[in-house]
C-alpha cells in the first residue's frame, strides 16, 4: 500500500534472474499473495495452519527434514515455473503443504465452511474447485498438487515398495544446522554440571 516495494520487483522472471542477476526473485515470488483481501487471508490461514500441523506432527523432531521439504518443493516449482507462465508461486507452495499433510492424515474428516464433509486427501482438490469458483486460474493449484505428490511419493510411498528405496536424503549440512545432537547415554557430566551443582554429601546429624 505504501508502494515502497511493488510486485514488479518481486515477481518470477527467468530473464531478469539469469541475465540481469536479480536472484532475489527466486525467493520473493513466494512471498507475495496479492493485495489484502479474501484471497490473501485465505492463503495466510492455510499456510500457517498446515505448516504448523506438519511441523508439530510428522516432522516433530525433524527440523532439517522439514526445511529440506521446503527446499525440494521450491526447487521443483521454480523449475516448472520456467515452462509455465506463472509470476507468483506462493499459493502453489501452500497447496503443496496442504497436499502433503492431507496424504499423511488420510482418515481425518474435514468440514469445508459447513458445506462439505470429506476425508483429508480430498482437501487439495476441494480447494482447487473453490479457486475455480472464485475465477482464479487452477494452474497454480495443479502445480502445488503435482509437487506435493512427487514429494509424498518419493518420501512415503516409493521407499516402502518392493525394490524401492529412499531417494530423498536430507543433506548432512542441514542436519548439522537445524537438528540438535542426540544426548550421549554414556556421558557423565562434571559435578558442577549435575542438577543441584556439586555433591556436597548428605551431612551428619549434630549430637548424634
Amino acid at each position: 500500500q505504501l508502494e515502497l516495494i511493488t510486485p514488479f520487483q518481486l515477481y518470477f522472471n527467468p530473464e531478469l534472474i539469469f541475465k540481469h542477476f536479480q536472484v532475489w526473485r527466486l525467493i520473493t515470488n513466494y512471498l507475495f499473495f496479492g493485495p489484502v483481501g479474501f484471497n490473501f487471508l485465505f492463503n495466510m490461514i492455510f499456510l500457517y495452519r498446515y505448516c504448523r500441523m506438519l511441523e508439530e506432527g510428522s516432522f516433530r523432531g525433524r527440523t532439517a527434514d522439514f526445511v529440506f521439504m521446503f527446499l525440494f518443493g521450491g526447487f521443483l516449482m521454480t523449475l516448472f515455473g520456467l515452462f509455465v507462465n506463472l509470476v507468483f508461486l506462493g499459493q502453489a507452495f501452500t497447496i503443496m503443504l496442504v497436499y502433503v499433510w492431507s496424504r499423511r492424515n488420510p482418515y481425518v474428516r474435514m468440514n469445508f465452511f459447513g458445506l462439505l464433509i470429506f476425508q483429508a486427501p480430498f482437501l487439495p482438490w476441494v480447494l482447487m474447485g473453490f479457486s475455480l469458483l472464485l475465477g482464479n486460474s487452477i494452474i497454480v493449484d495443479l502445480l502445488g498438487i503435482a509437487v506435493g505428490h512427487i514429494y509424498f511419493f518419493l518420501e512415503d510411498v516409493f521407499p516402502n515398495q518392493p525394490g524401492g528405496g529412499r531417494l530423498l536424503k536430507t543433506p548432512s549440512v542441514l542436519k548439522a544446522i537445524f537438528d540438535t545432537p542426540e544426548d550421549d547415554p554414556n556421558y557423565n557430566p562434571l559435578p558442577e554440571d549435575r542438577p543441584g551443582g556439586f555433591a556436597w554429601g548428605e551431612g551428619q546429624r549434630l549430637g548424634g
